[in-house]
């Protein structure tokens, strides 16, 4: 009779879904064998597969062990697959900041998306173009990387155009407005996929003061069946938290971010400007110098 085996249920985490699906694939690729069937080869429960494969229980070691073996996976990956492993349902989990796949399943999952951004246009809804030149001017991608990240950033953007899309609230900061990213033409394609391609835009103004700049860029995933999520990341790292203080914090950050935006009417006015600012500059012939 097939056997449950030692798992500890646990509120399931972006990462620890990540990687259940890292799992599922791994499943699929190297044995070609459903749930039911995988779960009986190893004798186990179909529902305990089930659970880790969705990150919603944690693996023992051996349940590991005996699931990368049976897909044919060696000890070294064993034991670099654990490493990671073993920080799959910390309440907080950092982790490199080219990893997309993590954030990528979290927008794809989510039901409602919050951001929030300072000096750059949220990546959700950046042009090809915005993200290419964000790519050459931050220095930070190997010249042969930046087509790969200009391809991961836009199929992120896949979820914006499904037939159930995430409920996404992009604050922007006037600041991201101002600070030019390539040349006049690729920012006035930006702000027409600002004005014309967006769920709900608030920008916050200058005006606002300097206490909106000195925040840093997040992000609130809300779910339909998991617990909410707050995302920030740096160049050092991304951090996906799923603790109910940072959760709260977060919310509240966005309640006061409300009251400092401009609403959805007043923000679009303003983007409107910022074309006609841009158009404006680009029509009119250049003063000579005298």
């Amino acid at each position: 009779m097939p056997t449950v085996g030692r798992m500890t249920a646990i509120t399931s985490t972006a990462y620890s879904r990540d990687l259940g699906d890292e799992l599922r694939r791994l499943r699929e690729k190297h044995t070609r064998l459903t749930g039911f069937a995988f779960a009986e080869q190893l004798g186990w429960d179909p529902s305990k597969v089930s659970n880790i494969e969705n990150g919603k229980a944690r693996a023992s070691e051996i349940d590991l062990v005996q699931y990368l073996m049976t897909c044919g996976r060696d000890s070294n990956f064993f034991e670099a697959f654990r490493e990671r492993y073993r920080y799959a349902f910390d309440p907080y989990v950092v982790l490199v900041p080219d990893n997309i796949r993590t954030l990528a399943g979290a927008e794809a999952k989510a039901k409602k998306i919050t951001t929030y951004d300072v000096h750059t246009i949220p990546g959700l809804i950046q042009t090809p173009q915005y993200a290419r030149a964000l790519f050459i001017d931050g220095g930070r991608v190997a010249p042969e990387d930046i087509d790969k990240g200009v391809r991961l950033r836009t199929e992120r953007q896949a979820v914006l155009r499904r037939h159930n899309p995430p409920e996404c609230l992009f604050y922007v900061h006037e600041l991201a407005l101002q600070l030019r990213v390539g040349d006049d033409r690729l920012m006035e394609e930006q702000y027409l996929r600002l004005l014309f391609n967006t769920h709900i835009l608030r920008i916050v103004p200058m005006s606002a003061g300097a206490a909106p700049v000195r925040q840093s860029a997040r992000m609130l995933f809300s779910f339909e069946k998991h617990t909410p999520v707050a995302y920030s990341e740096n160049a050092l790292g991304q951090v996906f938290a799923h603790d109910g203080g940072a959760i709260r914090d977060s919310r509240e950050f966005f309640k006061w971010l409300d009251a400092c935006a401009l609403d959805e009417g007043q923000s679009r006015s303003l983007l409107a400007n910022y074309v006609s600012g841009l158009r404006k500059d680009l029509d009119e012939p250049r003063a000579e110098l005298a």
